[in-house]
Formats: C-alpha cells, sequence, structure tokens
C-alpha cells in the first residue's frame, strides 16, 4: 500500500481491476477545500492513458513490476518473439503491447515488463535511442538547410519517420523511440 504522498513517474499501482503506470502528476493544494493530487496514468494492459484525481492521502494498492532483459529475434502472425537473456526461454508478446514497433530491429536489446506476483507479461520497453540504417529517401538539395525542414524516410525496419533535407539514403541515424524522432548521424 502506498499513500498519494509516495506518487511519483513510473510507479505501477493496481486501480479499476488494472494495471496503471504514472505519466505525470500533479499535488494541487487550493485556497479552499481539501489537498489533491491531480494524475495521468497508462494502463500497462491496453496502453490506454487516463486522466484521474485522487484525494490527498488516498490509499492506493501498488503492482511490483519487474523489467528483464530480453533480445528481439523475430515477429510472426502470433505476435513479436523475444528470448530471456538470463534463462534463455522465449516468450511471444503482442503487438499492441508494444508502443513504436515498428522500430523493433532483429538482434535488438528490450526490457519486457512483468507483474511479478502472476509473472504475466505487461509489455515491452524499447531503448530510449536505437541505431536505423535508411533504405529510402529522396535526395537532399545542396544549400537547402538553411531552413528546418524535413522529409519522410523509410527505415530498414519499414517504419518511416522525419529527418532532416541533407539526410541520405543507406545512411546509419539514431532515432528517439519515445517521440520518433531523428536524433544525430551515426558515424
Amino acid at each position: 500500500m502506498a499513500t498519494t504522498a509516495d506518487f511519483r513517474n513510473g510507479l505501477c499501482l493496481e486501480y479499476n481491476h488494472d494495471i496503471y503506470s504514472i505519466v505525470e502528476f500533479q499535488h494541487v493544494k487550493p485556497g479552499k477545500g481539501p489537498a489533491f493530487v491531480r494524475t495521468k496514468l497508462k494502463s500497462l494492459k491496453t496502453g490506454k492513458v487516463i486522466e484521474n484525481t485522487f484525494s490527498a492521502g488516498h490509499k492506493v494498492t501498488t503492482a511490483r513490476v519487474e523489467k528483464r532483459p530480453h533480445q528481439f529475434l523475430y515477429k510472426d502472425d502470433i505476435g513479436f518473439h523475444f528470448m530471456d537473456s538470463n534463462t534463455f526461454e522465449q516468450v511471444s508478446i503482442e503487438e499492441k503491447l508494444i508502443e513504436n514497433n515498428d522500430l523493433l530491429k532483429e538482434g535488438q536489446e528490450v526490457e519486457v515488463m512483468y507483474h511479478a506476483e502472476k509473472e504475466l507479461i505487461l509489455g515491452c520497453e524499447l531503448p530510449q535511442f536505437v541505431e536505423l540504417e535508411i533504405t529510402y529517401t529522396e535526395p537532399g538539395l545542396k544549400g537547402d538547410t538553411a531552413t528546418n525542414a524535413s522529409k519522410p524516410a523509410t527505415l530498414e525496419t519499414g517504419a518511416t519517420i522525419q529527418v532532416p533535407l541533407f539526410i541520405g539514403q543507406d545512411e546509419k541515424i539514431k532515432i528517439d523511440t519515445k517521440n520518433r524522432s531523428y536524433v544525430e548521424r551515426v558515424k
């Protein structure tokens, strides 16, 4: 059990027969009335984000969630297949439980989240940055770098993201997996 004073980003709690992770929270002390905590909660089962308000001091049941290192093997009709880096056991995860799954490359290391008591797979977290090669993009024009313009680029995994105009085909780039944005070229 925890109270609203224990809230922090990433804390997992059981609420409405689901497991949620706190994405954002704010303690509010109005001039009149009791204090409360405004939160944004993300369901670890469905990925849906909800907003909820808890009164100050409200007790919630925390969920013990473990992150275990896994290696991405392949994707098929069943879902995405991973191998536990410690036990070499293979697990399959549905597509909807993996955010930005089109940025996954075979052999890539990820963290799979488990509900510790039930050994239930809750989802998969990609590393913050991934390095992928561009398989197709339109060529940029010389001297067209003064503005902050961008163009679409197709990556080796099939994903499409926006890149600056000076980036060319067959270049390796670093991508932020949280917001699918270009970070830098990779040498």
